[in-house]
């Protein structure tokens, strides 16, 4: 049976490479040769990521970014763990990501976190995603940068279909933030974009009839502008940039009326894997677009 364990040094060895922790990383290197190029590629990658930092920063950035958070389940099950573990790891990423937004001053922020497709899943997926933001939301307004950046959350989707728990917890972040002017961290929980026009529609035809309006009134008069007032992100921002991880093309339902014309990234790197050289890279490729809105 194979072991991961190597053989003790030599004599001469051991006094080669000198003292104990300089022998600890020997003999790992000897296990995992690969770790040997990782090192030495390491300041080469520091220098670039920097340089990325720097190309990135000295134009400007996205005002609203929205972020279709997708791989963590074949992640997971690519380093032999249970698939809902991809989750958790989705998590910490997304920690990391927010911070990386707020460096860069992005004003808003938009997470597809959980559709209402995703009811589909199987149970325990399910329940399991609905505990996480549960417990996941109570440590975010412990966040350092969140407090310090004074980030206000807004939750959108569809509440009457999500458990109490969920829903408590929504309002309690939306409320603990709603004082706060930074950035504006909008999270699509039990989202779908259909549904949100759909919900638009039917609100401005009720307050239309409130209103003493006819359906002919209605229809004669009836503007865009109407309609996004009802939307789920009134008073928003429609999204600059939205990326997308995993390598699937594709909206999923996110923002559809919003996206119109959205500029569009999609990443071949799992969610929980994206590094910050990626989301550089993103947004460096968002600054040499030329956005002519289709004119």
């Amino acid at each position: 049976m194979h072991s991961d364990i190597s053989p003790p040094l030599a004599a001469d060895d051991a006094r080669a490479v000198g003292p104990g922790w300089l022998r600890l990383l020997y003999w790992d290197l000897r296990r995992r040769p690969w770790r040997l190029l990782r090192l030495l590629l390491y300041p080469a990658y520091r220098w670039y990521e920097h340089s990325l930092a720097r190309q990135v920063t000295a134009c400007p950035v996205p005002a609203h970014i929205g972020l279709i958070l997708d791989g963590n389940r074949r992640f997971a099950r690519g380093m032999g763990l249970e698939a809902t573990l991809g989750h958790q790891y989705g998590v910490n990423k997304l920690r990391e990501v927010l911070e990386w937004c707020l460096d860069l001053d992005v004003r808003h922020v938009t997470l597809y976190v959980f559709s209402t497709e995703n009811f589909g899943r199987p149970t325990a997926e399910v329940e399991c995603l609905l505990d996480l933001f549960v417990r996941e939301s109570a440590k975010l307004l412990q966040e350092p940068r969140m407090k310090s950046g004074r980030v206000r959350v807004k939750i959108i989707g569809q509440r009457d279909r999500l458990p109490e728990r969920v829903v408590a917890a929504s309002e309690a972040l939306e409320l603990s933030t709603a004082g706060h002017d930074g950035m504006l961290l909008t999270i699509a929980l039990a989202y779908s974009g259909r549904q949100e026009i759909t919900d638009a529609v039917k609100s401005l035809l009720v307050s239309a009839a409130a209103g003493g309006r006819s359906l002919e009134e209605v229809a004669a008069g009836l503007k865009i502008e109407e309609i996004a007032r009802y939307l789920y992100t009134e008073g928003m921002p429609d999204p600059d940039f939205i990326i997308r991880t995993s390598g699937e093309q594709r909206l999923s339902g996110f923002l559809l009326w919003q996206a119109a014309y959205s500029e569009f990234y999609f990443c071949d790197v799992l969610w929980p894997a994206f590094r910050r050289i990626d989301f550089l890279r993103a947004v460096r490729t968002y600054q040499r677009r030329n956005r002519r809105y289709g004119r």
